[in-house]
């Protein structure tokens, strides 16, 4: 049975100011990252291994040739265009199933049986298969999990990612547990965007959803991707009937001073998170709980393959989305495509259907046969996934063997 918490008002704005106080002090880097080898790399798994790693940036002065590189996108090949003519240029790739917290909606009670590391991509793999997709058309990737800050070489992915001619965006979702301490140099790296999991204001009801403590951890992650210079920090919440419903308008005044993206999400059901639709808490209903609070929200014109429905408050310097997978489906615009960690591949998040590419991968498969196999799944691709209730009943992973 879902548990509900009751928590006094008073208790609320005994913590909201923890986060509503930040500092804006926003610290200017203006760096570039050495070329890597990666975006050419044809080579042995030993030969990546050895790819030197650097750690400090160089001047955008000094390479401005580099920049203009950056600049350049690669044209959509046919291997990223579905058979309803969908391209699709942003990629999300899961780079481990381990976690550090235990989301009640991300994880069963009851744990999950991991992929051992062996079977895992490593280091090399993700980079080729990346560059496979980038110099296809991807121009956007973005790095999940399990939680990505707890892989030992994540400062290396970025930075090699980062580097690959033609992609514009290298993103991160993360639970922000850790992330404080590692976002300089992530930053440094090449990670240019971020999203970071906050479901609750309330110390006590994040110990209750996550089984974990780390709450106030969260909180300084947020304050400090603010104080490096993202704008917007995303923070993803996902809404709860009687669990974290009533706190919608506290998340929205976190944007009224900082420049902060507060994203509602829309419960979605997957394996083991005993999904109810009584906990559902839709687009419409949350759209008219802010409205009251904030009658000043508008709607923002958004791109036609954004997953978010997106909205401006008079006098607010950040911005508040929903995202409706469940109540008002995106599917005609999607231009997302998933690599798991374990190198499966997946056309969608709602779709059963997964394809490998570690195994052909390491059967020394050719870059044209790794791109018929990914061009024959993007073909199968459907028009939209099923509604809620037939999700629910779709066999399909735990989110956390997914990706966020």
């Amino acid at each position: 049975m879902f548990f509900l918490l009751m928590v006094s008002a008073a208790t609320m704005r005994r913590y909201l100011p923890n986060i509503t106080n930040f500092r804006l002090g926003f610290t200017t880097f203006n760096c570039f990252l050495v070329d890597s080898e990666v975006g050419s790399y044809r080579g042995t798994h030993d030969h990546m291994s050895k790819m030197m790693y650097a750690t400090s940036c160089v001047s955008l002065s000094e390479h401005p040739q580099n920049d203009k590189e950056k600049e350049k996108e690669n044209p959509v090949s046919d291997m990223l265009i579905d058979s309803f003519g969908r391209m699709h240029t942003y990629l999300r790739v899961s780079l481990t199933e381990r976690c550090n917290l235990r989301c009640q909606y991300c994880m069963p009670s009851e744990g999950v049986d991991l992929t051992s590391s062996p079977q895992l991509l490593s280091l090399s793999e993700i980079l080729r298969l990346a560059n496979l997709f980038v110099t296809s058309g991807v121009n956007k990737i973005r790095l999940t999990g399990g939680e990505p800050t707890v892989r030992k070489d994540i400062e290396q992915v970025c930075y090699h990612l980062s580097n690959l001619k033609g992609l514009k965006t290298l993103s991160m979702t993360t639970n922000g547990l850790t992330l404080a301490r590692k976002l300089p140099k992530l930053k440094e790296c090449g990670l240019t965007h971020l999203n970071i999991s906050l479901d609750t204001l309330v110390p006590a009801k994040f110990e209750f959803l996550t089984r974990r403590k780390g709450h106030q951890r969260v909180l300084e992650s947020i304050n400090t991707a603010i104080d490096v210079g993202y704008n917007p920090v995303k923070v993803n919440c996902v809404v709860m009937r009687g669990f974290n419903d009533d706190e919608m308008c506290d998340f929205v005044e976190l944007t009224r001073d900082k420049p902060i993206n507060v994203r509602f999400i829309e419960f979605m059901p997957f394996d083991g998170n005993v999904w109810n639709v009584k906990k559902l808490v839709s687009y419409s209903e949350m759209l008219d709980t802010v409205v009251k609070k904030f009658p000043g929200l508008k709607r923002i014109q958004d791109h036609p393959t954004e997953t978010a429905k997106n909205f401006k408050i008079d006098g607010h310097c950040g911005t508040v989305s929903f995202i409706t997978s469940m109540t008002e489906h995106f599917c005609a615009g999607c231009n997302r495509l998933r690599l798991l960690a374990d190198g499966n591949f997946k056309v969608c998040l709602f779709g059963p259907s997964e394809v490998s590419l570690r195994d052909p991968l390491r059967q020394n498969a050719t870059d044209d046969e790794l791109r018929e196999i990914i061009g024959a799944a993007v073909k199968r691709k459907k028009a939209s996934h099923s509604g809620m209730f037939d999700i629910a009943k779709t066999a399909n992973r735990p989110m956390i063997h997914i990706g966020g």
